[in-house]
């Protein structure tokens, strides 16, 4: 008979089982396949695939329900079968382990980001893991573990929601990079001990890497915390041949790491991806071999708590952050990159602009998905050679958040203060409709992300040397045709640092006013995007082909009215200049676009502006 687990740790050495997911691929289930939905399809499958592991020597297996949640089980319709799949999960392990072997419900991570990264909420990952959690442990499993999970703010909230919820002991187990860091470039002393203040009885690491680098990340994770240690790595680096990835580490290897991991202190080991029963069999062999064992220990510095630092006010970030601070009305105007290699035109442009009074230059990062120079190359030529601030626009779209963070940190380093941070247009707009789009957050997720930076550490919870002093700005549609979720998303995205904004095109101030009504309550100053129409053709683009603008009828019927594209023009330069006297009294500036690259309509709009300046 079986006692407690936790009870079971604390005099012996436990081996877990290997690999569910490579040998179900070995024994030719397509990768495109829900593993998790074999439960219940090929039971018999799973359970030989168990009874393998057992035989090798395992004293835990783990269920065949890793990806068995909610987000991961909509993408094959199986979401109505959650709990049906943990069930059956748990009853297969539970069937062969009987009453001598522990069983471990297996749960990973989610297929969304969490808040603040993220659009999903904590609330809503907790309620997920519960949900799956509830079919393991009707199931008879004897403990659950949480694994692969790159996150540390997600696996916290499947902690606690667990611990929460049932009493059930939980092994926490985060994967690690070559650099022996978390994805979000938390190190492993830390998150091993963030894992057990929030109540994880085992705190580990496994998948990702191969016995090397999750030996030193165990070195650190031993020095840093009391609580038992796991640990279990893939089978090395897999490589790829003729389509297939095979892993290369032998089993003997493994169980040579075997004995390392235990005389470093690892209570827990076991294998994950490329391991199969004869890996657990040479660790098995091992772990006879070596009981009682001798734990070596090395002094490994742990710093856990966060570096404080002194955020740079928002006033003295920059010139035009200072202006409107002193409630000065600032004033815009948007340069979109060359196609080319040649920036002499935007430059010029620029000198012009700044020798009329603007006071910096917008410059958009692949607006509508088009191929041009990267924006904040373009920030910074400008601000060298023209010697006018640059709100470089910035998107989501094209860049993985490592990226970012690299692009961010050297922008600031080059002098670019101000930032507009947008989600951004889809490739499919654009010039290439078949290129891959990244969007690994969001305008929201982003804020949060530099709002970090800024802040004086990454997101792995890491103090950086200096922290960033961004002038944050976001986007805002006061004309969505939904404006109850453009609203939640400002609220977001106030709450998670932005400092200005900066609206879609403002044709109608009725409209305007009617949303500055509804952000009272998150207010932070507002500045007014302004195009001047300069022909009913374009009225037409601005209303049906550029997403998040929206000319009102009443302004296309007095475009569709003029006899000549000179009265056209005439009218929409008027517009414009309406627009601004109307809202001055309630907005920080102006932004006013550069229709089809000419400066002379810019100049017009804003000379009586500026004179009055």
């Amino acid at each position: 008979m079986r006692i407690p687990f936790t009870e079971y740790l604390k005099e012996n050495l436990i081996l877990f089982d290997g690999a569910m997911g490579t040998e179900l691929y070995n024994k030719g289930i397509f990768i495109n396949s829900c593993y998790d939905e074999l439960n219940l399809t090929r039971p018999q499958l799973i359970k030989e695939i168990h009874q393998s592991y057992v035989e090798a020597g395992a004293d835990v297996i783990e269920t065949n329900t890793f990806g068995a949640n909610r987000l991961k089980l909509q993408k094959h319709g199986l979401e109505d079968k959650i709990y049906d799949i943990n069930l059956e999960g748990a009853k297969i392990a539970r069937d062969v382990a009987g009453d001598e072997i522990y069983v471990a419900g297996s749960i990973g991570p989610l297929n969304e980001r969490l808040e603040p990264w993220g659009s999903l909420a904590e609330k809503e990952a907790r309620n997920i893991f519960i949900e799956q959690a509830k079919g393991l442990i009707a199931g008879g499993v004897d403990l659950i573990i949480l694994e692969t999970f790159s996150d540390l703010h997600l696996i916290q909230q499947a902690i606690l929601a667990i611990k929460k919820e049932f009493n059930i002991p939980v092994i926490a187990q985060m994967t690690i990079g070559n650099d022996g860091n978390s994805l979000f470039g938390t190190p492993p002393e830390l998150f091993a001990v963030r894992m057990a203040q929030w109540g994880a009885a085992v705190v580990g690491i496994n998948c990702s890497v191969g016995p090397k680098l999750m030996l030193d990340a165990l070195e650190k994770m031993n020095e840093a915390t009391k609580v038992p240690i796991s640990i279990m790595p893939n089978a090395g680096t897999p490589t790829n041949v003729d389509g297939r990835n095979i892993y290369l580490a032998t089993a003997e290897y493994f169980a040579e790491y075997t004995k390392r991991f235990i005389h470093t202190g690892a209570r827990i080991v076991g294998g994950c991806c490329g391991t199969n029963p004869s890996f657990i069999k040479e660790m098995r062999k091992t772990i006879r071999a070596i009981q009682p064992r001798k734990i070596i220990r090395k002094h490994v510095e742990v710093k856990t708590e966060k570096k404080l630092v002194q955020a740079i006010p928002t006033c003295e970030k920059s010139k035009f952050a200072e202006k409107i601070c002193n409630n000065e009305f600032v004033t815009s105007v948007e340069i979109v990159p060359p196609r080319g290699a040649d920036a002499a035109k935007a430059v010029e442009q620029a000198k012009i602009l700044k020798e009329a009074g603007v006071d910096a230059i917008n410059i958009p990062d692949g607006p509508r998905a088009l191929s041009r120079m990267g924006a904040s190359y373009l920030s910074l030529m400008i601000q060298q050679q023209a010697d006018i601030e640059a709100i470089l626009h910035f998107a989501c779209r094209d860049r993985n958040l490592l990226g970012m963070i690299g692009d961010l940190l050297g922008a600031y380093a080059a002098g670019i203060n101000n930032i507009l941070l947008i989600t951004g247009d889809p490739p499919k707009m654009g010039t290439y409709p078949d290129a891959t789009a990244v969007f690994d957050v969001d305008s929201i997720g982003l804020t949060n992300v530099v709002n970090c930076l800024n802040s004086g550490y990454d997101l792995g919870g890491n103090p950086i040397e200096k922290p960033t002093g961004f002038l944050i700005g976001v986007g805002v549609n006061p004309g969505a045709i939904d404006l109850d979720y453009e609203i939640r998303r400002f609220e977001w995205k106030v709450k998670a640092g932005a400092e200005f904004a900066i609206t879609q095109p403002v044709f109608d101030s009725e409209l305007f006013y009617h949303f500055i009504k509804r952000i009272e309550h998150v207010r932070i100053p507002v500045i007014a995007g302004i195009w001047p129409l300069v022909s009913i053709r374009n009225a037409e683009f601005m209303n049906n082909e550029v997403p998040g603008a929206s000319v009102p009828d009443h302004i296309m019927k007095r475009m569709y009215e003029t006899k000549t594209k000179n009265e056209a023009r005439e009218l929409g330069l008027e517009i414009a200049r309406g627009t601004i006297r109307e809202l001055r009294a309630d907005i920080a500036g102006v932004q006013v676009s550069m229709p089809f690259g000419n400066i002379k309509y810019p100049l017009e709009i804003l000379k009586e502006v500026l004179k009055e300046l």
